[in-house]
């Protein structure tokens, strides 16, 4: 029984990471490409769901790059150690 909850609790957790990244993938796209006006709405979701995230790391990178900005590319490597992590402890765990 814990076993198919530890499990369970991994499965979510990489899903959940794995759907966010390509959310930042999206996003990023969207923002480089100028959408039709009937598709601002899902431009506006990416932005009202990756921004506050995507923006900590814009905070907390200590250095610019000009225009172009690395903080979803630090976003997706901190949420892939993150699924390293947790599976590392829910391994332990189990």
């Amino acid at each position: 029984m814990v076993l198919d909850a530890i499990s369970d609790v991994k499965q979510f957790v990489d899903v959940f990471i794995g759907v966010y990244i390509l959310v930042i993938f999206l996003y990023v796209l969207a923002s480089w490409i100028r959408l039709p006006y009937s598709l601002r709405p899902v431009q506006r979701f990416l932005h009202d769901v990756c921004d506050p995230y995507l923006r900590l790391w814009r905070r907390l990178l200590p250095f610019s790059a000009g225009p172009l900005d690395l903080s979803p590319l630090a976003g997706i490597v901190a949420l892939i150690a993150l699924r390293f992590v947790l599976d590392a402890l829910l391994n332990r765990v189990n």
